[in-house]
């Protein structure tokens, strides 16, 4: 997963540009589907049960609607957080093809790779005969609307929430008739937040506590992103959050803003250097000084759920608030 990292720190500060359309969108119009279902059955109770009727029309984050004709059974994901989505969803079968950094769940690492999250490969997916191609978060809006010029249902996903991602999940289940997965799912990631959520509720203003993220080396997060957003879930404070978006840093400023708590993305080495994060952030000149150093309140994360816009991502919540808060969270 280190190359995976590698690619996406170029990239990041340009994220923002794929996909200018509101993100809730393509879940709301999927779950309007679902709604006109149940409301036809006559029976809340039936919601796990509902049916997608076809051909489903949905509109994805690119803001352009997507027809899918019927139930999908030949599925090419493009995005490691999307796969993931589609095994929770209990789709294994359908996964014709996914991207060259697949590698959760272990079923993953065996299917067919159709090359990188970016600018997937054209040929490869065709190779598939796919009923659905799936992108994610990293996806050039260009790749997606070339796939979608060829025929093939195209659904892009640009989550900046974890409502989006939840939102993402619940549309996915939709279109691929995996209501009853989808809704369960959603449930679990709802009943994570709301454990952490509810363990610092008591935390007073003036004792939340000042966290620093690094993701890659010379990398932080401001607001707007899901991962500023694990912080503040958490019940502490981003000290980047006066900035938007991935930002290179600022040394000065951080020493300076002296975090309690510092989060790195576990697995992570510089490629000029050879040295590890953890060691790049312990050994910068003046950061000896920072309370988070002092205190040896410096925490690796799992980088992949740390990171990756799917199902595991409350289990990486749960994982940041232990660490600022072990009393609290356990």
């Amino acid at each position: 997963m280190k190359q995976y990292w590698k690619l996406a720190v170029p990239l990041l500060a340009a994220l923002s540009l794929i996909g200018c359309g509101t993100q809730s969108q393509p879940a709301q119009t999927a779950q309007q589907q679902t709604a006109e279902q149940q409301a036809a059955e006559g029976n809340s109770t039936q919601t796990a049960a509902s049916k997608t009727t076809y051909p489903l029309t949905v509109t994805d984050s690119t803001g352009k609607e997507v027809t899918i004709p019927k139930e999908p059974k030949r599925i090419v994901s493009t995005s490691p957080a999307e796969t993931e989505i589609l095994f929770a969803l209990g789709l294994d079968q359908q996964i014709v093809g996914v991207s060259d950094y697949d590698d959760y769940p272990e079923a993953a690492k065996s299917k067919p790779k159709v090359g990188g999250v970016v600018k997937p490969n054209e040929e490869a997916i065709l190779a598939q005969s796919p009923d659905l191609v799936i992108g994610g978060i990293s996806m050039e809006r260009p790749v997606a609307d070339k796939l979608k010029t060829m025929g093939m249902p195209v659904f892009v996903t640009h989550p900046k929430k974890l409502d989006d991602i939840m939102s993402d999940i619940l549309a996915i289940g939709t279109i691929t008739n995996r209501q009853e997965q989808a809704e369960k799912l959603v449930a679990q990631m709802k009943a994570d937040i709301a454990r952490v959520t509810d363990a610092v509720k008591d935390v007073k203003p003036e004792e939340r506590k000042k966290v620093y993220l690094e993701f890659s080396p010379g990398w932080t997060v401001g607001k707007g992103e899901f991962l500023d957003e694990l912080i503040t879930l958490a019940g502490a404070a981003n000290i980047a959050s006066d900035t938007e978006g991935w930002n290179p840093i600022s040394e000065e400023k951080i020493v300076k803003d002296d975090p309690d708590v510092i989060l790195y993305a576990n697995g992570i080495t510089d490629d000029k250097t050879g040295k590890k994060l953890e060691d790049i952030i312990t050994q910068r000149s003046g950061w000896e000084k920072i309370k988070a150093i002092r205190d040896k309140q410096i925490f690796g994360m799992d980088q992949n759920t740390l990171s990756r816009p799917g199902p595991r991502i409350t289990q990486g919540l749960i994982e940041v608030a232990k660490a600022i808060y072990p009393d609290r969270v356990k």
